[in-house]
């Protein structure tokens, strides 16, 4: 009887054919679905009939996962090569002449920063001529640095080599030399007594393993003067050559540390001491900022890997990492140097310091 009531709110199926087997067993015809469900089944309603559907959200929870594995990769390899770089001799016979610090993420610690002279026997610089030193325990200081990080503050004050102090037990000479008579436990004296602040930390820069570190991060970005750098009669006696234009520049492992070390630039007869220490301390800058680069992030794990081999230390791992923390969140600090006055003694060039000067650059390393 036909119903006018309009389609039934239910669906309606039919019984498909069983297969022979299935009828010689006296099973039944199992129900098939109508069209209307294929449908359903079909095109866009189609659902998955297994597995997940990927998402806007999991794949950001993949990235996260890919960037967290990547910085851990990386902070375990730091761990492992600043162990087996932290201490030494150089660091022990510096240990007595040392402060302890507090935390940098929460106080501030006074670091010294002592680039030595000597040179590598193997790589960059290992053929310089002109009797290049390549003994540690008798090299000069070329480079002393005093840097305040911590608890939010980055500050640096450079000290010429060539200031002219008062040497224990050696009388007036040229601050370099403190290390070559005395190691460094002697520079270290020296340099508290030249400036009255404490030292909590001292790092030892290895320039061997410098522009490595240097290429990790995809080099650094300068601004100088014309430069016309031969150090140890440049490339063609085994040393360095650096051409640059006034302006800015991005410079590699091998052409930073070449101006790093830049004492004489004959294309500025004017450039001295001051004018190497104030380089140095761009450079510093700029490795602070390359840290949070892309190019850095991609080459993370080399980067965490051959930092501790930059320098020697007697910080640790956990120590160093609050460095580098504590110097980021710190900024970047201004160029600070001493007004010294050139002047000669027992027959050498020399700078004499400005004691008032001295004070005052002091305090400004200290309270900003």
């Amino acid at each position: 009887m036909p119903n006018d009531l309009g389609p039934p709110p239910y669906k309606i199926y039919r019984a498909g054919p069983r297969g022979l087997k299935a009828r010689l067993r006296g099973e039944e015809d199992e129900l098939q679905l109508q069209p209307e469900y294929h449908r359903y089944r079909s095109g866009r309603d189609r659902r998955r009939p297994s597995g997940r559907r990927i998402t806007w959200k999991r794949v950001a929870l993949g990235v996260v996962a890919a960037v967290v594995g990547w910085l851990l990769l990386s902070f375990v390899l730091f761990m492992i090569s600043a162990e087996s770089h932290s201490g030494g001799p150089l660091v022990a016979a510096a240990e007595p002449e040392l402060s302890s610090g507090g935390p940098m993420l929460t106080s501030a610690n006074t670091i010294l920063i002592l680039g030595l002279d000597n040179r590598p026997t193997t790589g960059p610089g290992s053929k310089e001529g002109g009797g290049a030193n390549t003994n540690e325990a008798d090299a000069n200081t070329d480079t002393i640095m005093l840097w305040r990080v911590g608890g939010g503050v980055s500050r640096r004050l450079s000290i010429p080599r060539d200031t002219l102090v008062n040497i224990p037990g050696h009388g007036e000479a040229k601050i370099n030399a403190a290390w070559a008579y005395g190691g460094p436990a002697l520079a270290l004296k020296v340099i508290k007594q030249f400036t009255g602040i404490q030292i909590n930390h001292l790092v030892v820069i290895d320039l061997a393993n410098f522009p490595k570190f240097i290429d990790d991060i995809g080099g650094v970005t300068v601004t100088t003067g014309k430069i016309c750098s031969n150090i140890s009669g440049g490339t063609a006696d085994g040393g360095f050559t650096l051409d640059l234009n006034p302006g800015t520049h991005h410079l590699n492992g091998e052409q930073a540390m070449i101006l790093a070390r830049t004492r004489e630039n004959s294309c500025n007869p004017a450039s001295t001491d001051l004018t190497r220490e104030a380089a140095q301390q761009q450079i510093l800058n700029s490795i602070k900022s390359q840290l949070l680069t892309l190019h850095t992030f991609v080459h993370l794990p080399w980067a965490a890997w051959d930092a501790p081999s930059v320098f020697q230390t007697d910080m640790g791992g956990l120590t160093l990492m609050q460095m580098f923390a504590a110097s980021e969140i710190g900024g970047s600090a201004p160029t600070s140097l001493l007004s010294e006055t050139n002047s000669t003694y027992n027959g050498e060039d020399v700078l004499i310091p400005n004691q008032a000067n001295v004070q005052a650059q002091v305090s400004k390393l200290l309270n900003g």
